[in-house]
């Protein structure tokens, strides 16, 4: 395996049309049909570095900037933006399109982040090429400590989350 991969080599695109079972009540695109097609798309270019099996620890952030609706598509593309030692951040973008005047637009972003399931993989470094590429590369270790601190974080919380029966009264 090489030591390193470029993003694009990393790089899973699938495009999607807007069909009436997409919408919700607001007749827009329900926003769990798109996180399971997200991290359908993101876990391909997390396994395209890695080639050993990856789980998803993790959606460290979303946003959604615009619906899509009726008589759009929406294409997914995902890459690779930074390397660990298990972890893989991978940032997928979609992108809407209105099918009937061929106008694009940016709908959602988002990093997820990635880890092995071996223990001690030899994962390639990232190289970025395109001017989006560095850009979002750039930003990898500041993502990657407030990941850390956030993950810190989250494990005093669930240690005050009960998982006893609610209907006990206790």
């Amino acid at each position: 395996m090489s030591n390193h991969l470029t993003c694009r080599q990393t790089l899973s695109i699938s495009n999607h049309r807007v069909f009436v079972n997409d919408l919700n009540e607001h007749e827009t695109v329900y926003g769990g049909r798109l996180l399971e097609r997200l991290d359908g798309s993101a876990s391909i270019s997390a396994s395209r570095l890695a080639r050993v099996e990856t789980v998803t620890a993790s959606i460290d952030q979303l946003n959604f900037i615009a619906p899509f609706k009726m008589q759009d598509s929406f294409c997914i593309e995902s890459y690779v933006a930074g390397v660990g030692t298990r972890s893989i951040e991978v940032f997928t973008k979609i992108i809407g399109e209105h099918l009937k005047t061929g106008e694009r637009f940016l709908g959602l972003t988002a990093f997820l982040t990635f880890v092995t399931i071996e223990k001690s993989p030899v994962l390639p470094d990232i190289r970025p090429e395109s001017p989006e590429e560095r850009f979002i590369c750039a930003g990898y270790a500041e993502r990657k400590a407030h990941r850390i601190a956030n993950f810190q974080n989250q494990k005093y919380f669930n240690q005050n989350i009960s998982t006893d029966y609610p209907w006990n009264g206790q």
